[in-house]
């Protein structure tokens, strides 16, 4: 009995435990126990067979204070109405001597509605009692008093609705002690008259002058063992009668319930715990107090947040393969839809090499023409380098953003996340401003010294041609020649541009954020006392919450665990 009542209560107060925190699984881990609800007719003597279970007054008759307490709650709960609720009030009752068990105590089957009530009281009645026995964890007692025909019995009717096996259905035999003389219940009591897998237990209950009186329950179990004990009708049955004995019954049905359930019920109280224990990293550790501590974590989270960061550019994670599309398709777009056809126009090229002498003629070639023609032609290549710059440092920002986002240990801390944002955003800017710096200049050495050697091989190649008769100066053909000859010449630097400023991008922008995004940040972290240091890791209050509530919840489930594992040991 001791194994036994140390089998009931650890698991009914490791699972009592959850469900007062909330625990996720504590509603399938408390269905896997069994409860036991009591059925019958009004005044049948339900409530005074569930006190005799549990060896106290609690429910409400006569005039104490837990009457008072549930007439209260009922009153606010059905607002003084003759109605029900399905609402149940729940009523804890401690006592060294019985196991814990679940007790339903539910309202009596009824047949019509009494004054006050409404014509559907009858149906609500039997809709709340199938809500709680059509549960397969719920053990059944049929109240039947002993003074009316078993066969017309509605707690039997109901139970074998919903257990037609009877395999968790008690038949309890009520106020045997107030049968007709010359009568008795003996074709119930052993199976003749209406036989149940389970025994019927006969009950004698006190009656309401035995509790006015105030006689307490040992009192009445004594005197309920006398009645079978002397009776000549049940003596040779005392043995497997009595309130006490429905006790052992019950406690014993129930062990070999839970011990079926017992390895479920670990199963499922490890797995919560698994995931308590993912929830309780992915949350993060507490906020430590100490500045160095604190100064430890704040580099920490940071060289979280590089990482991820890092693993973008270099390709572990999505994001950096568009700073190499700016490159392959972007750049090069950009450059083809330079207006070169319109700027080499003939008209263009015309009016360039008349004014680029001046009022002196040019003797041999138009040098300062093609100069002209070549560094105009060679300043529209600014535009898509600045271009590039704005699109790999729009790119850049965004994979700052997700991999703040990304980085779980930083969730806990938003002003921290705010601090590393805009550290990481101001670092980006000075390399855009150096990167763009070094594009133009790129575009601008360009301009500044223009390869003769191009210029001498056309040449030697007209003349080869034969093409070195000479032309005059005004006519279209010289111009068309001039405006190819420099075509030719900017297609040449854009093949140079289309990989050097790939190269000058990377190098001031993509390297520079890889090796020292957060340097300037840190830097300054060491100059920070402890209070600012202490604001930079003020997390979010719902993830401080969330985070005890997980630590509570794991505790009580590690708990349970013990508590089981120790039944499963001494069982």
């Amino acid at each position: 009995m001791d194994t036994l009542i140390a089998l009931i209560n650890r698991i009914q107060r490791a699972c009592t435990a959850l469900g007062d925190h909330g625990g996720d699984a504590f509603p399938t881990l408390w269905e896997a126990l069994p409860s036991v609800a009591v059925v019958g007719g009004q005044s049948s003597g339900k409530s005074s067979v569930l006190e005799s279970i549990v060896g106290r007054d609690f429910l409400p008759r006569g005039s104490a204070l837990v009457r008072k307490e549930i007439e209260d709650e009922t009153d606010r709960v059905t607002g003084k109405s003759n109605k029900i609720s399905n609402t149940p009030i729940h009523l804890s009752i401690y006592s060294p001597y019985v196991v814990n068990l679940t007790l339903v105590d539910l309202p009596g089957l009824t047949k019509v509605a009494v004054e006050g009530q409404p014509e559907s009281i009858v149906q609500d009645i039997e809709s709340m009692i199938f809500s709680y026995v059509e549960k397969p964890n719920c053990i059944i007692l049929a109240i039947t008093p002993a003074n009316q025909d078993v066969a017309t019995s509605d707690a039997v009717k109901v139970a074998r609705q919903v257990d037609p096996s009877g395999e968790r259905t008690f038949g309890v035999l009520t106020k045997l002690d107030l049968m007709d003389k010359g009568t008795n219940a003996l074709d119930v009591l052993e199976g003749r008259s209406y036989r149940l897998q389970n025994p019927w237990v006969g009950i004698v209950n006190r009656s309401q002058a035995d509790i006015n009186r105030k006689v307490d329950m040992i009192s009445a179990r004594q005197r309920e063992s006398e009645f079978f004990a002397t009776s000549p009708d049940y003596a040779h049955i005392a043995s497997r009668m009595g309130s006490e004995y429905l006790a052992k019954l019950l406690s014993k049905h129930l062990e070999s319930v839970i011990r079926a359930r017992i390895p479920g019920i670990a199963s499922l109280i490890n797995r919560t715990i698994d995931e308590l224990e993912a929830e309780m990293r992915h949350l993060g550790r507490p906020v430590a107090i100490d500045a160095g501590a604190q100064l430890y974590t704040i580099l920490g989270l940071c060289r979280n947040f590089e990482r991820v960061f890092k693993e973008h550019l270099d390709g572990g994670r999505p994001g950096g393969d568009q700073i190499y599309l700016v490159f392959d398709h972007q750049l090069p777009a950009a450059f083809r839809k330079l207006p070169m056809d319109r700027h080499l126009s003939l008209q263009n090229v015309r009016k360039a090499i008349s004014e680029s002498d001046g009022y002196q003629p040019h003797l041999i070639a138009p040098e300062q023409g093609y100069r002209r023609l070549v560094e105009s032609s060679l300043n529209y290549f600014k535009g898509p380098a600045q271009a590039s710059v704005e699109a790999v440092h729009f790119v850049l920002k965004e994979l700052v953003r997700k991999s703040i986002a990304q980085t779980q240990e930083l969730k806990q801390f938003p002003t921290l996340q705010a601090e590393i944002a805009a550290a990481a955003n101001e670092a980006l800017e000075r390399f855009r401003e150096d990167s763009k710096k070094t594009t133009l200049r790129l575009v601008e050495m360009e301009s500044a010294y223009l390869t003769v050697d191009f210029f001498r091989k056309l040449i030697y190649e007209a003349d080869k041609g034969g093409k070195n008769s000479p032309e005059d100066a005004s006519s279209e053909g010289h111009f068309q020649r001039i405006g190819s000859n420099v075509l030719s010449y900017v297609g040449m630097v854009s093949k140079t541009l289309r990989n050097t400023i790939p190269k000058a991008v990377v190098h001031c922008q993509v390297r520079e954020a890889k090796q020292s995004l957060l340097d300037r940040f840190f830097t300054q972290l060491g100059a920070k006392e402890a209070r600012e240091l202490a604001r930079l890791l003020d997390e979010d209050s719902s993830v401080m919450e969330r985070r005890q509530q997980c630590a509570r919840r794991l505790e009580l489930y590690k708990s349970a665990r013990d508590e089981i594992d120790a039944v499963r040991w001494s069982a």
